[in-house]
């Protein structure tokens, strides 16, 4: 596993998490919102945008029988056509050029999931940095291997997927010359519970696949991300919105942007306590060692008294001998005078 180039930015182990804020069809449509979303991100110190570029027909096709419906009992979308949900939820091929020149004023990476050449095709000539492939297309392997031979970094979601699917897809972004993989663990759930994440699947995941793996998150608030990064995932992937109160497609399971910035900061921090593989005092904590407790003569002796608990106690700080001695020094002699506040050290004795 290596360390990735994705735009200005390094990914990998010795890096912060990467941040990626996904809009999905959380813009309403409405580009000034969409424009605005961006804004938003760009304010919480996330790295990347994300969008989707897809139109109904080049996802699926507008018939109305009950294969092309989501189950009923779907938590958010039960009964919906599915040709008209994306046909809700898409961006509109014409908003990407100023959505990527908003993003890039702003600082960020954009990139986007395209679901079939035609959108590779539009993000190629929007100089796109990066490719995401959807859980969805993980068994699309001519639309990964179409990707992968772009020559940029593919971020690769395996939610639904086996460990058969996730190897395939994998092995052909390789053998179209692209080395350049981040797998994410995903529960492809909307909204997801945190008690299907197994997040304790990063590791293997990583040790299937030989890549740098992340985790694409739709379970509420920020907990697994940072649980995450603990099991190696340098990579967070999360859907974001202005406002859940105003209701789209991904709201339910979206962040706001306060809740954005509190995941930039708390997956660094939990990537920062990481640290090494080591037991021990830290630097940090020298002061500390100096003022923990040690035997220390605690009224003024002269030589020939006997030592007590009265003249001898543990206290702060340390120079003397260590605590555990006293049954050790009790009920010997001082050999020369100590004042109150001496540490008591063997030659004392």
């Amino acid at each position: 596993m290596h360390d990735i180039r994705f735009g200005a930015h390094t990914i990998g182990p010795g890096h912060a998490p990467f941040v990626i804020a996904e809009m999905s069809g959380n813009h309403n449509g409405d580009l000034d919102r969409a424009l605005s979303i961006v804004d938003a991100i760009a304010e919480t110190g996330a790295q990347a945008v994300k969008l989707q570029t897809y139109r109904p027909d080049t996802i699926t096709i507008d018939v109305d029988t009950p294969a092309f419906r989501i189950g009923e009992t779907h938590e958010l979308w039960g009964g919906e056509n599915l040709y008209k949900l994306y046909e809700k939820a898409h961006t509109p091929w014409e908003w990407h050029a100023p959505l990527f020149e908003r993003a890039r004023a702003r600082g960020l990476e954009i990139f986007s999931s395209p679901f079939d050449p035609t959108a590779v095709e539009l993000l190629e000539s929007l100089d796109a940095p990066a490719y995401k492939i959807a859980s969805s297309e993980i068994v699309d392997l001519p639309l990964i291997e179409l990707c992968a031979r772009t020559g940029k970094p593919l971020v690769i979601s395996t939610g639904m997927a086996n460990v058969a699917e996730i190897d395939a897809a994998v092995r052909t972004a390789r053998e179209a010359g692209n080395d350049q993989l981040i797998v994410l663990g995903c529960t492809a759930s909307y909204p997801a519970s945190p008690t299907e994440s197994n997040l304790r699947g990063l590791p293997l995941l990583a040790g299937l696949t030989q890549t740098l793996v992340g985790l694409s998150d739709h379970t509420p608030g920020i907990g697994a991300p940072v649980a995450a990064v603990a099991l190696g995932a340098v990579a967070i992937e999360k859907h974001v919105t202005l406002a859940r109160a105003d209701g789209g497609v991904d709201s339910e399971f979206s962040l706001e942007p306060a809740e954005l910035a509190a995941l930039v900061t708390e997956t660094h921090r939990a990537w920062e306590a990481l640290g090494q593989p080591v037991l021990g005092p830290r630097e940090s904590e020298k002061e500390g060692l100096r003022l923990r407790r040690s035997l220390y003569v605690v009224e003024d002796v002269r030589a020939g008294d006997e030592v007590t608990a009265a003249n001898v106690r543990s206290i702060r700080p340390a120079g003397g001998l260590a605590p555990a001695e006293i049954t050790k020094v009790v009920g010997r002699t001082f050999r020369v005078d100590a004042a109150k506040g001496t540490p008591l050290t063997w030659d004392l004795l």
